[in-house]
Order: structure tokens, then C-alpha cells, then sequence
């Protein structure tokens, strides 16, 4: 330990940069990801504004079970099923993928579509399931 402040107060604008670095690749990874929710305030969303979720997962995933009312369009048809979504616009829009990664670039997708606003399940079914939240599975 007694080394790395030595290190760090002998290459103290090595070490500035480093950390600024560091920081800004994390700020940029968030915001092309886009704005994320956690599946608590998610639940609140849908009770309260009546949120819309998008199911973006394949459907031999979504057929593992999904969210009460969230609607499945694959994100490899996403653009060209995007106006079956058009109506909810206006309203808070939650998308939901296996792990929260791929939603991102579905969300992106959506915010250039001209939805106003537009969320990413963080920790996606996964996390939902984790958090022992109900789903709905095909008999």
C-alpha cells in the first residue's frame, strides 16, 4: 500500500489521468446505454404512470416467462414492428432484455423513433426473476 502512494504522489498526472479516463469511459458507457431503472422503481412506473414494457428477448426466451403485460417484439424485428408501439409515445416506456445489455441499443432505437421517454430494466428478467417479482409462464 506504503508503494502505490508513493507511486501515486511521484506520477501524480499520470495517476489524474488515469482516473479521469476511467471515469469518463463509465459516463459514456451510461448514457449510450441509456437511462436505467431499477425492476422496484420499474414496478412503480407501470402501478402509478402506466408505464408500457417491451419485451425484447427471442421468443424461446420470452416463452421462459415474462413480465404481466409487457408486450414481445424481438429486437431483431424491432424497426420494422415499431409502430405497433407508436401510441405509447407520450408515456414512460421500459424495455426488457435478458440481463440488461441489449436494451440499450433497443432503447436508442426507440429515443430516435421519437419516444419521449424511454428506460432499460437494470439486471433485466434476470434481475426481475432474482428479485422474486411475479412473472407469467406459459402453461
Amino acid at each position: 500500500m506504503e508503494q502505490l502512494i508513493e507511486f501515486a504522489s511521484n506520477h501524480f498526472m499520470l495517476v489524474a489521468a488515469w482516473v479521469l479516463t476511467l471515469i469518463l469511459i463509465i459516463w459514456s458507457e451510461g448514457q449510450r446505454a441509456g437511462k436505467s431503472v431499477s425492476p422496484a422503481i420499474a414496478t412503480q412506473l407501470i402501478n402509478k404512470q402506466d408505464a408500457v414494457l417491451i419485451d425484447i428477448r427471442t421468443k424461446k426466451e420470452w416463452d421462459t416467462g415474462y413480465i404481466t403485460g409487457s408486450r414481445h417484439i424481438p429486437v431483431a424485428d424491432l424497426s420494422r414492428r415499431i409502430t405497433e408501439i407508436e401510441k405509447f409515445k407520450s408515456r414512460p416506456v421500459i424495455v426488457v432484455c435478458n440481463l440488461g445489455q441489449v436494451a440499450g441499443s433497443a432503447s436508442k432505437q426507440l429515443k430516435a423513433a421519437g419516444f419521449e421517454n424511454v428506460m432499460r430494466l437494470q439486471g433485466g428478467i434476470t434481475e426481475w426473476k432474482g428479485q422474486n417479482l411475479p412473472i407469467v409462464k406459459k402453461a
